[in-house]
């Protein structure tokens, strides 16, 4: 009996240690993980072995449970796999490996196996979620009746819903410009119409307004609704210019005394500046207003007081700078060509006059001869 009772011990103590050594044998691994798109990620596994344990074989398995790469870690030319995955390298017991480019389809579960001699094989597992973000171009500006296009890009298309376009002006809420969902055609909003196109893309989205007018300044937001991640966004703004189209003017004021104005209408202001060419015979520097119009633009408005002989021997310019402008606008104020204008019309006049007496004097002449021959 007492040989019984020892050997039932025995047995149990070998059971025992048996669980002890199996328990000791575990993979460990991240539960999930995220991966952005387009760029290179690593997974790895670690597996703690039991003693007397040798490492054969690692597997891992794909989202499909197929097989996505294999190799022994004794042999270094062993690796063998999928061409868009690759072996990374890792610590002892650890077994990594890099996807060269994420895309929508490897998002999914993936399966680490260690086959251990003589412990059996080990198994662990990671999710992989790939994510994206919105991306915009930078603010923009267009001029006041030409046309203004405006970008936003997502890199997982596969979980977009629908792209929908809002624009904000200043303190004011925002409204719906142009939207596009999975399986149907651009939408755009009543105001927009006739002037807004939308590309039917859930990828690249581009918003093209023709023509842009001062009320579309402000700021555009491109919502992605995608599933299950929900709504991600960008914001990008747009700056409208009205250029200017300046006009100068001038008036006697006193005997000697010329008022000269040069006023351009703009958004936003203009800078006007005059230019007086060698000499300066200005009566003080120039006075300038601006006056804010309805529409949002403003006028500007430059006085220039100068000796009325200063017009008639110099050049006098009103140069407009505008940040719409890539060089000023120049006015030239110089009546020489004027004064050059006259003379060439009154030398031409006087030319014409001598021309037609001449033809009637011959005319007059040869009427004679035909008179004497008679």
């Amino acid at each position: 009996m007492m040989c019984e009772s020892s050997l039932m011990r025995c047995l149990q103590l070998c059971v025992s240690l048996l669980m002890v050594v199996r328990l000791q044998c575990k993979v460990t691994a991240p539960e999930r993980v995220e991966a952005p798109v387009e760029l290179p990620f690593t997974l790895s596994c670690m597996v703690s072995k039991g003693r007397g344990d040798t490492l054969k074989q690692v597997r891992w398995l794909d989202v499909q449970n197929k097989t996505l790469l294999t190799y022994e870690p004794s042999q270094k030319d062993s690796v063998s796999g999928q061409q868009h995955v690759e072996l990374a390298p890792s610590p002892k017991d650890t077994s990594a490996i890099t996807i060269r480019r994420v895309g929508f389809r490897d998002e999914g579960c993936y399966t680490c196996i260690f086959d251990l001699y003589p412990g059996g094989s080990q198994e662990g597992h990671t999710c992989l979620t790939v994510t994206s973000r919105v991306t915009a171009e930078g603010n923009k500006t267009a001029v006041s009746g030409k046309a203004a296009a405006l970008s936003c890009s997502y890199g997982l298309p596969e979980k977009v819903q629908q792209v929908l376009w809002r624009h904000t002006a200043k303190q004011r809420d925002s409204s719906g410009v142009a939207s596009y969902a999975k399986y149907s055609d651009p939408m755009i909003e009543p105001p927009y119409q006739e002037r807004a196109w939308l590309t039917p893309s859930l990828s690249h989205s581009q918003l093209s307004i023709r023509p842009v007018i001062i009320q579309d300044e402000g700021c555009y937001t491109c919502e992605y609704h995608t599933y299950p991640e929900g709504t991600k966004s960008a914001t990008v703004c747009l700056t409208v210019f009205v250029l200017p189209k300046p006009q100068v003017s001038y008036k006697s004021t006193s005997p000697g005394v010329i008022e000269a104005n040069c006023t351009a209408v703009s958004r936003p202001p203009a800078e006007i500046v005059w230019n007086v060419e060698r000499d300066n015979r200005t009566m003080g520097p120039p006075v300038t207003s601006q006056l804010q119009q309805g529409d949002g633009t403003t006028l500007v408005i430059s006085t220039l007081t100068v000796q009325s002989g200063l017009l008639k021997d110099v050049s006098v310019k009103c140069l407009v700078h505008h940040k719409g402008l890539e060089s000023p606008i120049a006015v030239s104020m110089n009546t020489k060509i004027g004064t050059a204008l006259t003379i060439l019309i009154s030398v031409t006049t006087v030319a014409a006059l001598l021309v037609i007496s001449l033809c009637f004097c011959l005319w007059k002449c040869f009427l004679r001869k035909e008179d004497d021959g008679v």
